[in-house]
């Protein structure tokens, strides 16, 4: 998914990638669309694929760490994590390539677009097409799938930190391999409603990117729809936080115990650097997701009681300010994993510490000095 152009005047106005029209909305629906200087060629996509190829590039590198992490790994508890992480990268990666794709083919068929300037946004919504319903349900299925699989890692990092010997006994490679098809497979199943009746998806302000059906002529099918796609969504990041917090509350109750086991240390070592990992995950996939979520609800149930009226161009707004966000969460995850790896925390570590050991030695030094000078004026005083 790309972020999508767009760009705000005394009146909302865009450009749409098919053609050049300036949207006049008229409340409760949009009633025209009027040409704007319809010789002005269409924006070139630098931004957008700019995006497209720094999000596929940090997810390359990403999935290159995570593959030797797992052949390091393969018999240990970490595997079932590591593969956990690299099937959640290569849902990014997919997630980034075939909606930017898409949305870039919409760019390129602005530059050879000659539509004929009644061809209207209305029209957009009320009869998409073939690439815009595949394109709704890669939002949908993109969206959902990184956030079933942060909810998982978290699961399944929880009980591996509070029940070692159940998560021993019950988590196995193969066991791991079935949750995330049956994960894909529920996330499949939920994009693919809208083919049998249950909402439907449009083209979305300004043109360029295809939703669930929000904010024109919203049915109660589309209500219901949004209702499940956002309750799914924001279940799996409450979900996610619960079992983090459990996580992390159980480590530092472990780390204030000081065992001594050296093997039991490296196992919290490892269990340490998962958690913050997921904590990241979690962290960032709350900012980039929530205001897509929470705006999309927002508009689809104010639409569906037809009380957008005057805010209809703010929430074309916000829907559009919400999906940059989420854009934003498939380029950050994989920089959880580039950064938030076991050696570059150390190296934080040591850094840290030997800044406030060299701040220690500084005021030990300055005491040091002011002792000398200290014993002196005692002695002068006791001679006096």
């Amino acid at each position: 998914m790309l972020a999508m152009q767009h760009s705000n005047s005394s009146g909302i106005t865009a450009s749409f990638p098919l053609s050049n029209y300036t949207v006049v909305v008229q409340e409760p629906e949009v009633e025209a669309v009027v040409a704007h200087n319809a010789t002005r060629p269409p924006g070139k996509p630098t931004a957008a694929g700019l995006t497209m190829t720094l999000g596929i590039l940090f997810n390359v590198v990403a999935l290159i760490i995570l593959a030797k992490a797992y052949n390091r790994f393969r018999r240990r508890s970490k595997a079932t994590f590591l593969l956990f992480a690299s099937s959640l990268v290569a849902t990014d990666l997919a997630g980034h390539v075939i909606p930017g794709a898409l949305v870039l083919s919409r760019y390129s068929a602005s530059s050879t677009s000659t539509g004929d300037p009644s061809s209207s946004f209305r029209g957009y919504i009320a009869d998409p097409d073939a690439s815009c319903l595949f394109l709704g349900g890669c939002m949908v299925f993109f969206g959902l799938c990184p956030l079933f699989l942060g909810c998982a890692m978290a699961a399944e990092r929880c009980m591996g930190v509070t029940r070692p010997l159940l998560h021993a006994r019950l988590v196995t490679t193969a066991r791991t391999k079935m949750a995330l098809t049956l994960i894909w497979l529920l996330a499949l199943c939920v994009a693919v409603l809208p083919f049998f009746n249950l909402g439907a998806y449009t083209y979305q302000y300004p043109g360029t990117w295809c939703f669930i059906r929000v904010m024109e002529g919203t049915k109660a099918t589309d209500l219901a729809f949004v209702m499940l796609f956002s309750g799914l969504a924001l279940s799996s990041l409450g979900l996610a936080f619960v079992c983090n917090t459990i996580s992390g509350i159980t480590l530092v109750r472990a780390r204030l115990k000081k065992w001594s086991c050296s093997q039991r240390c490296s196992a919290r070592s490892h269990d340490t650097e998962m958690v913050v990992q997921l904590v990241g995950i979690m962290v960032t996939s709350c900012i980039c997701w929530s205001p897509l979520l929470i705006f999309g609800l927002t508009s689809a149930t104010r639409s569906y009681t037809n009380s957008l009226h005057s805010d209809r161009d703010t929430y074309r707004g916000l829907m559009v300010t919400g999906v940059r966000m989420a854009t934003c969460n498939q380029i950050l995850d994989p920089w959880v994993y580039i950064l938030l790896r076991r050696a570059i925390l150390r190296k934080i570590y040591r850094i840290t510490k030997k800044q406030a050991s060299f701040k220690g030695s500084t005021f030990r030094s300055i005491r040091w000095d002011a002792s000398p000078f200290q014993n002196s004026e005692k002695n002068c005083v006791n001679k006096i």
